[in-house]
């Protein structure tokens, strides 16, 4: 039990790393909490810091959730100390456990007075080691609503419903067997709850046409949201 609860400490503290704080502070004199929307995720880094340093953040976000779940989990796993009633093996459990504590510490930092990120890059962080493909898929769904319509909350929002989709139509319509699906269609169903609940003030944003629009990024001028409660003026 103490292995397990060292590994929750060790995979939080590395995702409460507050990368977007450090490198604003570091490259800009800049407290990200203080400018755009407040957030410190790779989506404010790219408005307030810049394409370059946006870039840098969001790599390293993802970097987190990949470390804790493929490596951290390496260094602290010994056995489980309870009976494993999931279709995974061990240490793929072991994996999930270090990843969702990571993606916890990146939303509710210890280092920055628990504010954080939204969750996605450490989350990709974390799937990429688990289901590659299903990322990769969800990414392409991600990509195609960014360009769009130039909103990269509303292609993190889709992607968190697109992902475990993804995975329910290869198991059931497309017959293929991924290993663990009973466990992970629920936990990827919980984690896509969570990262939607992380971006309630980007609903109210979108839904009010406020939210914050990357006109370089739309570059496909198809999707054109308006804002079914903007108030007229």
């Amino acid at each position: 039990m103490l292995s397990l609860l060292i590994l929750i400490v060790v995979s939080y503290l590395v995702g409460a790393i507050p990368f977007a704080y450090i490198v604003g502070k570091i490259f800009k004199g800049i407290d990200l909490r203080t400018k755009g929307s407040g957030n410190l995720g790779s989506t404010n880094a790219f408005r307030v810091l810049g394409i370059p340093l946006g870039i840098a953040v969001q790599i390293l976000d993802v970097t987190k959730g990949f470390v804790a779940t493929n490596y951290i989990s390496h260094l602290m796993f010994e056995s489980l100390p309870f009976h494993n009633y999931t279709p995974f093996e061990d240490f793929t459990l072991i994996k999930i456990i270090a990843g969702l504590a990571c993606v916890v510490g990146h939303t509710y930092s210890i280092f920055v007075s628990f504010k954080g990120g939204k969750g996605i890059n450490p989350a990709v962080g974390m799937l990429i080691s688990l289901t590659p493909l299903d990322v990769l898929i969800t990414a392409g769904f991600f990509a195609i609503v960014l360009l769009s319509s130039g909103y990269v909350s509303l292609g993190s929002i889709i992607a968190s419903v697109i992902f475990p989709m993804t995975l329910f139509v290869r198991e059931n319509v497309f017959s293929v067997e991924i290993d663990g699906y009973h466990t992970l269609i629920y936990f990827s169903i919980a984690m896509s709850l969570f990262l939607i609940y992380n971006h309630r003030s980007n609903i109210k944003r979108l839904l009010t046409g406020r939210e914050h629009r990357f006109e370089s990024l739309w570059v496909i001028r198809i999707l054109d949201i308006k804002a079914p409660f903007k108030h007229k003026q």
